[in-house]
């Protein structure tokens, strides 16, 4: 299903919302307020088939494309964007790089454990020194006869303290600049493995990012994932594949704080009114809708370049789409807690929430500024 307008896709949406009403809203500012992991979720989101939505039926998955993926990650970020992750959250650590670069020995072994919806897993690039310029990573991988050796240090690396398997991007050559990157997919009970600590965060709390340690880890060499030193081409491959769901969970944080300063707005009287009735709050309310309105057209536009296969077209769609969307939640929450006023200050509102979680939707899975390079690059080549 590609169709976002279609009959089934709205069903389909339709299903995701009320299990959205049923599991998630109700625990959504507990996760955030105690910071921590509900791990039953996780069986909830893998029964509906949304853990490992992108696993293609003939693995014994639900055959999902990009576009239910981002249907389904809007409906849950709407209440909670770090539950939201969890939609596909096999997808850009395990599911898409198997599918686009791994070997057919490798889908077999691995997507029919992914497709019973109980397994997660994560994606290992950012070192304490390098984030955006992944060129500097400093991971090594040692081919040592039939194995790689692995040695280094992880950080914010998102779930990494849930996930079976981590794909790690280490150096396997000295390669200049992003050559002699590659690709290795680690099972998390190897000897060698370890998780460090869990940084506070200003928001997306319930969901860890944690540091990971390799330490003489060893992993068969039939673990590499693509070619070798082909590693950085293959990682932002697949982050052109997953960026329009950074878009939609933007998307869907912004439509929850967006009802939840219009539910207010309603109630709120001063003046011996409701405060949407006064023309500045209805303009601000007004601005709101159209940015989400015109953010939603454009992911669901990428979507469907993403799963035609267009992928020539895909990465600087997927960049603007990434970067409009999370800009303009941004800014459509910031605006809420402003309709809120002094309510909005207060965790009693989830206003607040929506607005500390949308500040990580610019910075991660590429940074805006970096979006923006590759889009006027994109312009000039």
């Amino acid at each position: 299903m590609s169709d976002v307008d279609s009959e089934e896709m709205q069903l389909f949406r339709e299903s995701v919302r009320r299990m959205v009403a049923r599991e998630v809203a109700p625990i959504a500012a507990r996760i955030d307020e105690e910071d921590e992991f509900p791990r039953e979720i996780l069986d909830i989101f893998g029964d509906m088939g949304l853990l490992q939505i992108l696993v293609p039926e003939s693995y014994g998955g639900p055959g999902g494309t990009i576009t239910m993926s981002c249907v389904a990650k809007e409906e849950v970020a709407k209440h909670s964007l770090a539950l939201s992750g969890l939609v596909g959250g096999t997808s850009i650590g395990c599911v898409l790089p198997l599918l686009h670069y791994g070997t057919e020995a490798q889908r077999q072994r691995y997507l029919p454990e992914i497709a019973k919806g109980r397994t997660m897993t994560a994606v290992a690039i950012t070192e304490p020194h390098t984030g955006s310029d992944v060129s500097g990573i400093r991971t090594t991988a040692r081919r040592d006869g039939d194995d790689y050796v692995i040695n280094g240090q992880k950080v914010f690396i998102t779930g990494g303290d849930l996930a079976t398997y981590v794909m790690v991007f280490a150096r396997t050559s000295e390669g200049k600049g992003h050559d002699g990157i590659s690709s290795i997919l680690v099972p998390t009970a190897s000897k060698g493995f370890s998780v460090g600590r869990a940084p506070k965060k200003m928001g997306y709390n319930g969901v860890h990012s944690v540091e990971l340690f390799f330490d003489d880890l060893r992993v068969p060499a039939e673990n590499l994932v693509g070619e070798e030193g082909r590693g950085f081409r293959h990682a932002m491959g697949i982050l052109n594949l997953n960026r329009p769901t950074v878009a939609a969970a933007s998307v869907g944080l912004a439509q929850g704080a967006l009802d939840a300063a219009l539910a207010y707005a309603k109630e709120r009287v001063q003046f011996g009114q409701p405060i949407a009735s006064f023309q500045a709050v209805q303009l601000m309310l007004a601005e709101m809708e159209i940015q989400i309105q015109a953010g939603r057209a454009l992911t669901y536009k990428v979507t469907q370049i993403a799963d035609s296969g267009d992928m020539e077209r895909l990465p600087m769609m997927a960049s603007i789409a990434k970067t409009f969307c999370s800009d303009m939640a941004m800014k459509v929450t910031t605006d809420a807690v402003q309709v809120l006023g002094g309510h909005g200050y207060l965790r009693d509102h989830p206003v607040e929430r929506h607005m500390r979680d949308a500040k990580l939707l610019q910075i991660y899975e590429g940074t805006n500024q970096i979006q923006r390079l590759t889009i006027a690059r994109a312009l000039t080549r």
